[in-house]
């Protein structure tokens, strides 16, 4: 059985906040089309499928920042309905406290890691010291 990493992103096209599976990159590129400007969610889910990893690509309007969509995806992970070979979740370009912590009990859930990049590692420490 495959592993699956669940990808928050933006994309060209596909349709929004709705579990996409991407098995191979031609299918990718079908579905997704490019990454819109400084957007990272595609080019994780190419790095996930070299590593011969499924990706469950969830579109969002705005990476980083369209906290309504992240939480529509982390509700539905939560309803328990991702497959039982999850074994990521990624969100770049998410630093948010709210999201980052939903996303954990979401990880605990499902026995799976959450992937995030530095810089948004150290938005969510330094905003957890603030407040």
């Amino acid at each position: 059985m495959k592993q699956t990493i669940f990808l928050f992103g933006e994309a060209e096209k596909g349709a929004f906040c709705t579990p996409i599976l991407c098995q191979s990159l031609p299918q990718m590129v079908d579905i997704l089309g490019h990454p819109p400007g400084e957007s990272r969610g595609v080019y994780y889910g190419v790095q996930t499928l070299l590593y011969k990893r499924e990706v469950l690509f969830f579109r969002v309007k705005e990476e980083g920042f369209s906290k309504e969509d992240y939480l529509r995806g982390l509700k539905w992970l939560q309803k328990g309905h991702a497959c039982d070979s999850l074994s990521a979740i990624c969100m770049p370009g998410v630093g948010d406290a709210e999201l980052i912590d939903t996303s954990s009990t979401v990880c605990q859930l499902y026995k799976s890691c959450l992937i995030i990049d530095e810089k948004d590692l150290y938005d969510y420490l330094t905003c957890k010291v603030v407040h």
